[in-house]
């Protein structure tokens, strides 16, 4: 069983196009829905870290409609779900660039990252507006500063040393084993762009709001019928 699943999910505005209706707000809230159930399934089956980019920072440039939404659907959740949080031990933690998301987000996902600390069971890292060019910029910016203030020398810098100005850091198992991508898509969109340099890839032709147990299950048996070599190989 992977350690570390991360999520790209994508097609909720086609899911929603497909069942005639005029805004992509419907396959959002439908995309919510199954969120949740993908959580439930993590926690049943010992899986320790989920990674779902819930809103890259590309977005931002989407119809400022959408965007209300977006964000306003994702302030709901995290409030409706805290208990479920704590019940479930669930730890929240969340990545990308938050100096654009409204200051009642901020506050709310501050006030969930210090009161799910110390659960255990599952650590759920919620990637908003976030970029995979932003968070190796972020670290490489970190690391510079550090140089300058005389408290990491040239020569100390290395690959180990990047990763852990990674914002992923916040996670015991920072890199993900496994990554799904909804929709049929075969990109990785800015995600994850360090992180994901082993991991293995599978894509799935169901739109987000129809991924389910058994979508899940495929991957996670594709996952286990493969050898990781990281770039060696087995005799």
């Amino acid at each position: 069983m992977p350690r570390h699943v991360a999520v790209i999910m994508d097609g909720n505005a086609k899911w929603a196009r497909q069942r005639g209706f005029s805004a992509a707000s419907a396959g959002h809230e439908a995309g919510g829905r199954s969120l949740r159930e993908l959580v439930k399934s993590c926690c049943e089956w010992g899986i320790r870290v989920l990674t779902v980019f819930a809103f890259s920072y590309d977005n931002w440039t989407r119809p400022k409609m959408e965007v209300v939404f977006l964000l306003s659907l994702f302030e709901r959740m995290l409030q409706s779900e805290l208990d479920n949080f704590m019940r479930k031990g669930i730890r929240v933690s969340t990545i990308g660039d938050s100096s654009r998301l409204p200051e009642s987000l901020k506050k709310l996902i501050s006030d969930i990252e210090e009161k799910t600390r110390d659960n255990c069971r599952l650590h759920l890292i919620l990637a908003v507006s976030y970029s995979g060019k932003y968070d190796v910029t972020q670290a490489c910016k970190s690391i510079a500063h550090k140089v300058k203030d005389g408290i990491v020398q040239l020569e100390d810098i290395d690959e180990s040393l990047l990763e852990q100005e990674l914002e992923t850091n916040c996670a015991q198992y920072p890199c993900p084993d496994l990554l799904i991508r909804t929709s049929g898509e075969l990109r990785i969109s800015n995600f994850l762009l360090w992180q994901l340099a082993y991991t293995e890839l599978f894509f799935a032709e169901a739109l987000w709001p129809d991924f389910g147990k058994a979508e899940f299950i495929e991957a996670l048996t594709s996952y286990q019928q493969r050898q990781r070599r990281y770039g060696g190989r087995h005799s």
